[in-house]
């Protein structure tokens, strides 16, 4: 069964929403942040650790679990929830950002596109039908349709013609889709042109998804100003009733922006990847535990975290994890930044229903950027 969503409050003074579903007997509210499971697995971390973290729905990637294990060897498991041992709701993206990260423009036709493997250089093509066959076999709740995803710099016309072509392989995917237990998701483009955007999300609507999302926000060097204002370009034509997902936002102050702007989801693979780095994300900015300062702090990565890491470690010990390339350093790491995130939206949540998220805003970026906010 789909899952059934609704908005159940709206916050007074930016009509941010508030918004509930039911999955497998479980309530789960929105805003929220999904961790990233690239290959079924959020990296480092075990399905008991994210559920753990309270995490809702995670995402798993169409491009490399076609090329491995492949979808039918998914599909024979039972679907990506057993596969994976996890009984939470699943994304899986369209496999459409990793493709044109391989492929050149002229690979880029109305067929599909025409790209590399990159395991083993086979030459592959992925269509907006081949895309959903493959999404409908992983058996996730929500899938995407295929998108071109061009750079957010590439010039109006351009991104005109992207436009329309994305339209015309949404369609061809909606009539592909034969997953009745899927939602389907359509995905509005046009970069930072109001009027491109208004245009892609009208004539999406149009179409008629189960939910719709925001791309060709994090794919390039944009302002913030930029992706907020491309935020505001989507939303106000999108449906009242229909979840809304920001595709690849997970710096926190992008989180509440986006939730003040009528976001409801964001994922991002910047919590693990962070922490594969030795970065950790605090209340007061983001931090380097490679710093030598941290080698005697015998404190929590934040004090004001409830996660696993910062109630049983110390900044000293997850340092010398990370400069011993421990992977148990990683693995807490990651834990205490797909915490964070998580935890801001919980934080998103509780301000909506208080009217007060502008507020939180403000405090937000005081202690996180202190002075620097905005002077980047």
């Amino acid at each position: 069964m789909k899952l059934q969503f609704a908005v159940q409050k709206k916050e007074k003074e930016t009509g941010a929403r508030l918004g509930e579903f039911t999955y497998n007997g479980k309530v789960y509210e929105t805003p929220m942040f999904m961790p990233v499971g690239t290959q079924a697995s959020v990296k480092t971390l075990s399905p008991e650790e994210i559920k753990d973290m309270n995490a809702g729905i995670i995402l798993a990637n169409t491009y490399h679990l076609w090329l491995r294990p492949g979808e039918d060897i998914v599909n024979r498991a039972g679907g990506l929830h057993k596969f994976m041992n996890y009984d939470g709701p699943i994304l899986t993206d369209s496999g459409g950002f990793q493709v044109f990260s391989l492929a050149n423009p002229k690979d880029i036709t109305e067929e599909g596109v025409v790209f590399k493997n990159h395991l083993n250089g086979d030459k592959l093509l992925l269509t907006p039908e081949k895309s959903i066959e493959i999404q409908n076999k992983l058996d996730s709740d929500i899938a995407m349709s295929f998108d071109e995803c061009p750079p957010a710099s590439a010039s109006h016309d351009y991104l005109k013609q992207s436009v329309e072509r994305t339209l015309r392989w949404a369609k061809r995917g909606k009539m592909a889709h034969k997953n009745d237990n899927q939602m389907l998701f359509g995905i509005v483009q046009g970069g930072y042109y109001e009027d491109l955007r208004k245009f892609s999300a009208l004539e999406t609507v149009k179409i008629g998804f189960d939910g719709y999302s925001i791309g060709g926000v994090a794919n390039d060097h944009e302002s913030k100003e930029e992706m907020y204002k491309a935020f505001s370009y989507s939303t106000k034509y999108l449906p009242e009733d229909k979840l809304r997902y920001a595709m690849g936002i997970g710096e926190p102050i992008d989180l509440i922006e986006g939730a003040i702007r009528g976001i409801d989801l964001f994922d991002c693979v910047a919590p693990t990847r962070l922490a594969r780095h030795g970065h950790a994300f605090t209340k007061k900015g983001k931090i380097n535990l490679k710093n030598a300062k941290y080698k005697e702090e015998f404190h929590p990565i934040d004090a004001t975290c409830d996660c696993y890491t910062c109630q049983h470690y110390t900044k000293a010990y997850v340092r010398h994890l990370i400069t011993s390339e421990e992977t148990f350093g990683a693995r807490l790491l990651s834990i205490h930044n797909i915490r964070f995130l998580i935890s801001l939206t919980e934080e998103i949540r509780e301000a909506i229903r208080k009217d007060t998220l502008l507020q939180y805003r403000e405090e937000f970026i005081k202690n996180y950027y202190g002075d620097a906010y905005g002077k980047e």
